[in-house]
């Protein structure tokens, strides 16, 4: 039999058994609950025990998962009832009242319990699906359309839908063919850079010598991002099959996840993904029979945001400290051990697969030219709709905020958008209507980084947020080079000045300064990316520096040296002591005509009286400068 058919009927075999596997599931109800890290942090688990406590005392019939996440973090938890008679239908803020009465009404009898319902799984007529709303307009899914839907610890669940398939037939093909279908696709790096991906495996391959790696880059760290932790919490298998695919096409015999271990369940479950491959052929000797030997470890990192970097994740793995190397040589040619070694970041490999099995053509249906494909964002911060959301490329801001993020909650006005994590830049309402690509964002003065986007209102200054994210990435400065290690003090020691209200003239002038040498005197893309939030804040806020510097004044009444407590007497309801009970100082105390008064010198504005103070009176505002109190007789 030639080498081909083994391959192919091998893998038959195990796509007819997990099918078999996963159709038996579906002969009765199946109910599934995001058990991913944001829904623990929800309570998923304590809903996942109420509902299997109900089907054991109601006697039902009914199979229960454990699956990942859906990407509809805001909701969580979720959970998704699969009844025949009925579109599968998905419940968002669920309850243990509520799973109790799914169980209950739902399946044990025919009430749906649509009040509760989040939207459906695919369009019917009797409740609307998740691509009846404008986000499941803007969103394609590629790799999240598995996540949420199937259990992340159950390989025969992703054989069922598809998964392995495009590893059986990369097997059956020449390793160059593989390369240049990679190739064709323009896939660009999603893990901030965005180096195509084709050219980078084509480097290793071509590069001398028997002995090549392959490493998978989970050290995701970014502030507010947490899309790589999501895919390899629903369907790590996605991700390894990648990995072995690129494995097969440079040469390696070796890979490795680099997981910060900071991440346990994604540990665990990328562990349980690399057995039970192990056990199913897919990984170990000649796979599938087609004498291609490929296995891979776990390597935990410690949490340093320098080993994002390529050469510092590799020296890590050698048990070096997490520095920097120069290059070249670069890690194609000469990485782990000094040998030839491919790095693509969680995402990057979760593309492969698709493409390999569908085919370049198909890839770049979807985006722009220069950045083909799909973007997976994590939604942070002000923003209705927070979590995980794939959308083409080229989509705009506008319509990721809006459209996928419902807007800003609470009715404030929507100020600036932080993308690219700490290397990144703040983006203004101006720039709303620009398309999200590689090439856009570099032109605009951030960049696309692995895909953490938070949200900002008009109650935060940009200012402070350009000094948050220099103060953590002066932090995780490993210290190698002098600009970085220094220029990044010097930059935050100016900006802690601005915010505290001792600034100076010709501050600006020198944060630029000092950011331009920054990013020439330093080696790796840390250093040269950590000046962008003050540059992109400076572009595009310099009103609010220029505010803080001159007149001692933040215009977000957010920099709390710049800003005093300050109770209206026209507003205050003389039998209201709320404010009076929430101050932990005791800096508030009742005038002879029963206003409430705060004693500037004590209070140490924690903002207790503002959340305190009962909606209908809105007595109590910030002031900046914290004199203008002064000039109102308090």
């Amino acid at each position: 039999m030639s080498r081909d058919k083994v391959i192919k009927e091998n893998f038959t075999k195990l796509q007819q058994k997990s099918r078999a596997a996963w159709e038996s599931l579906r002969e009765r109800p199946l109910i599934l609950v995001g058990t991913a890290t944001c829904g623990r942090a929800a309570g998923a688990l304590e809903i996942l025990k109420v509902i299997k406590e109900e089907l054991a005392k109601s006697g039902l019939e009914a199979s229960v998962l454990e699956v990942g996440c859906m990407g509809h973090c805001y909701a969580e938890p979720l959970v998704t009832v699969y009844k025949p008679g009925f579109p599968p239908i998905c419940y968002g803020y669920v309850t243990e009242g509520i799973a109790a009465r799914l169980v209950q009404d739902f399946l044990g009898g025919d009430d749906p319990c649509l009040e509760f319902a989040l939207a459906a799984l695919e369009a019917n007529d009797m409740v609307p699906a998740f691509t009846d709303f404008p986000r499941g307009m803007i969103e394609k899914n590629i790799i999240l359309d598995k996540c949420g839907l199937i259990d992340p610890e159950n390989i025969e669940h992703y054989i069922a839908l598809g998964g392995y398939a495009a590893l059986a037939g990369a097997l059956g093909r020449d390793p160059g063919q593989v390369l240049e279908e990679i190739k064709a696709s323009g896939l660009r790096g999603r893990g901030g850079a965005g180096f195509p991906t084709g050219r980078k495996w084509e480097t290793c391959r071509l590069a001398p010598g028997e002995e090549k790696y392959v490493i998978c880059n989970a050290d995701e760290g970014d502030p507010g991002a947490f899309m790589d932790r999501a895919i390899l919490e629903s369907n790590p298998h996605q991700v390894l099959e990648g990995l072995t695919i690129a494995a097969y096409t440079v040469g390696a015999r070796q890979g490795y996840f680099y997981i910060r271990a900071e991440y346990p369940l994604a540990v665990a479950r990328v562990k349980k993904a690399i057995e039970q491959a192990r056990q199913a052929g897919l990984l170990g000797t000649s796979i599938l029979g087609s004498g291609f030997d490929f296995d891979v470890d776990v390597f935990q990192g410690s949490g340093a945001f320098v080993c994002g970097e390529e050469t510092a994740l590799i020296a890590s793995m050698e048990g070096e400290p997490g520095l920097p190397r120069h290059r070249p040589p670069f890690p194609a040619t000469a990485g782990l051990r000094g040998k030839p070694t491919v790095i693509n970041n969680v995402k990057t490999l979760s593309y492969v697969p698709h493409i390999v099995e569908r085919g370049a053509r198909w890839f770049r249906e979807t985006g722009t030219d220069g950045s083909p494909g799909t973007a997976v964002f994590a939604l942070a911060g002000k923003v209705i709709n927070t979590g995980l959301a794939e959308v083409p490329m080229g989509t705009t801001l506008r319509e990721v905020v809006y459209d996928v993020g419902s807007g800003i909650p609470g009715g404030k006005a929507f100020k600036a958008v932080q993308i690219g994590g700490p290397s990144g830049g703040c983006l203004p309402e101006s720039a709303l209507d620009m398309p999200i690509d590689f090439d856009s964002l570099s032109q605009a003065g951030a960049m696309m980084g692995s895909g953490g986007m938070v949200i900002l209102d008009e109650d935060d200054c940009m200012v402070e947020i350009a000094r948050f994210f220099l103060d953590f990435t002066q932090k995780e400065s490993c210290g190698k080079c002098t600009m970085c290690r220094l220029g990044t003090r010097q930059m935050l020691d100016i900006l802690e000045a601005i915010t505290r209200g001792q600034g100076k003239p010709g501050d600006i002038e020198l944060l630029l300064e000092l950011a331009e040498d920054v990013k020439a005197g330093s080696l790796c893309g840390l250093g040269k990316t950590a000046p962008n939030p003050v540059l992109s804040t400076i572009r595009y806020f310099r009103d609010e520096y220029e505010a803080h510097i001159k007149e001692r004044r933040c215009p977000a009444l957010m920099c709390q040296s710049l800003i005093a407590y300050y109770i209206l007497p026209e507003k205050c309801e003389r039998s209201c002591d709320a404010c009076v009970g929430s101050c932990p100082v005791e800096a508030i105390y009742t005038s002879e005509d029963r206003i409430k008064v705060i004693d500037q010198q004590k209070c140490v504005k924690c903002a207790s009286c503002l959340e305190a103070c009962p909606p209908q009176y809105k007595a109590v505002i910030k002031l900046s400068p914290p004199e203008l109190v002064n000039e109102r007789g308090a």
